[in-house]
């Protein structure tokens, strides 16, 4: 092993050893019970809960897929940060407060498809399994786009087998995961967070710093390709509605609003908040600035780069010391490891409560359900490495697809059920449904518009999150009021957020 490698092995070592350390430790912290397991007993500080929101949000596209989309489209792809900034400010606006108040109020739900049957209080359990169903389909998929990126990882940096970079991916993720639950998953993401910012202030910096300063970058580029730097360049109002839409998505990711859920009291939201958003525009602004300045370095230094979404990886290599260098990929595997575990963890939750409990043994106890719990992360991880296991899979289009399928199918659901008291459970499902089935077919339908597939001419998640909106509305007004019940629960939610 040379010495690039073997100071690059060092820091990775570190890094996995402290991930399962934090595993461990939570693993003897948690309480034994699904609240603690699956939600960390509702007692996440707001630093936590911001970073841990953030990290797990982000995934491997913040440092492969959006800096390769930079790479090769120019700054037109800041539409689609700008976008997410939007969604995920108006999410802690109007989501966070709310969502962590009503779960509670609604019979201590524990996951999102427990909170949409205490919500609507259905009995008959559709609203429970359509939303599960929804939650395991999409995010194995969402799972095995993480997975690409630590396959990529570990091939471009390491000279490993595309394969070796999944199985260790995973088993270091479902290592820490299996035992230490909710808390573990959330403290790594504290960390990873922290890991993850340092990387997208310090590459930058350092590659514009190489490249000779701002200016000297931008002069480059205009020599590429001047409208690389015109952020309308080539765009349509569609195309450019299309990359504002991801901030769509944000209201309907199980896996960073159930963040909301176990912060510790409503009165923390504003300065995760504050934490949150600060973060979220540095790491965003470090991520274009490294796409951006990879374009100009490639040229400069005439090397051949097949796969755009590899430039950051290209710096690490280039610019840094071995040690250093070993860092700035954990920052890498922090993103994709911090967004698998916490998709783990839902998906797990829901297989736990709204498959095994409700199908298989509704008088399963707490212990049980832990077990189960663990089980399914194996589960779970070990189909997502199949559907990972081409290694021509592209990151930025894996996740786009499964966070408009989230955006679509549960978005408009969770803002009417915080903010409507007149939505019921049959304006729940047809929302659920046709949200969740518009983006499916707009994706991987044989529908085009003058001879462009449809999820090319506007992202899947405008019209699914329109129609699902539509259907909310329609079905709720045609069939009826809420139970007197409901809006007891809604006046109390409302109560509480005053206080």
């Amino acid at each position: 092993m040379n010495g690039v490698s073997s100071g690059v092995m060092i820091s990775l070592g570190a890094y996995f050893l402290v991930m399962i350390g934090i595993g461990i430790y939570a693993y003897f912290k948690q309480a034994n019970d699904t609240e603690g397991y699956m939600l960390g007993g509702r007692s996440l500080g707001p630093a936590v809960t911001a970073l841990s929101a953030g990290a797990s949000d982000m995934s491997g596209w913040l440092l492969l897929g959006l800096p390769g989309a930079m790479y090769a489209d120019g700054v037109v792809s800041a539409w689609i940060a700008i976008g997410l900034t939007l969604g995920a400010f108006l999410n802690y606006l109007i989501v966070a407060p709310r969502l962590r108040v009503y779960t509670e109020v609604a019979d201590n739900a524990i996951t999102l498809p427990d909170y949409f049957a205490n919500r609507f209080e259905d009995k008959s359990h559709l609203l429970r399994v359509i939303s599960a169903v929804v939650i395991i389909l999409f995010f194995t998929v969402y799972t095995a786009a993480s997975l690409v990126g630590g396959g990529k990882l570990f091939e471009s940096s390491l000279n490993l087998s595309y394969s070796t970079g999944l199985w260790v991916t995973a088993g270091v993720v479902v290592a820490y995961t299996l035992f230490g639950g909710f808390l573990a998953v959330s403290m790594t993401d504290f960390v990873q967070g922290i890991i993850m910012l340092f990387a997208m202030v310090i590459v930058p910096i350092v590659a514009l710093t190489d490249l000779g300063g701002v200016s000297a970058t931008t002069n480059a580029i205009k020599a590429i390709d001047p409208s690389m730097l015109d952020i309308t360049s080539g765009m349509t109002v569609l195309g450019i509605v299309s990359l504002l839409a991801w901030g769509l998505g944000y209201f309907g990711q199980p896996h960073i609003i159930v963040r909301f859920m176990a912060i510790r009291s409503v009165k923390d939201i504003p300065t995760a908040r504050n934490i949150g958003m600060s973060w979220m525009i540095i790491s965003l602004i470090g991520a274009c600035v490294t796409g951006i300045a990879g374009r100009a370095y490639v040229q400069k230094t005439a090397m051949t780069l097949d796969d755009p979404e590899t430039i950051f990886l290209v710096f690490t290599q280039f610019l840094f010391h071995p040690l250093v260098s070993g860092f700035l990929l954990a920052a890498i595997l922090a993103a994709i490891m911090s967004t698998i575990s916490s998709q783990l963890l839902v998906v797990s939750s829901s297989l736990t409560k709204d498959v095994y409990k409700l199908f298989f043994d509704r008088d399963a106890p707490e212990a049980r359900q832990v077990l189960v719990g663990r089980l399914s992360v194996v589960v779970v991880a070990v189909v997502a490495i199949l559907l990972a296991s081409n290694p021509e899979s592209s990151v930025l289009s894996l996740v786009s697809n499964a966070w408009a399928g989230f955006g679509a199918a549960f978005g408009p659901l969770v803002i009417f059920s915080l903010t409507w008291r007149r939505m019921n459970r049959n304006g729940a499902v047809a929302g659920m449904v046709v949200g969740a089935l518009t983006v499916i077919l707009w994706v991987y339908g044989p529908f085009q518009m003058n001879g462009v597939p449809l999820n090319s001419w506007l992202y899947a998640i405008v019209p699914g999150f329109i129609l699902s909106t539509i259907a909310i509305f329609a079905v709720s007004i045609m069939t009826g009021g809420p139970r007197p019940s409901v809006s007891a629960k809604f006046e109390e939610m409302e109560m509480n957020l005053d206080r």
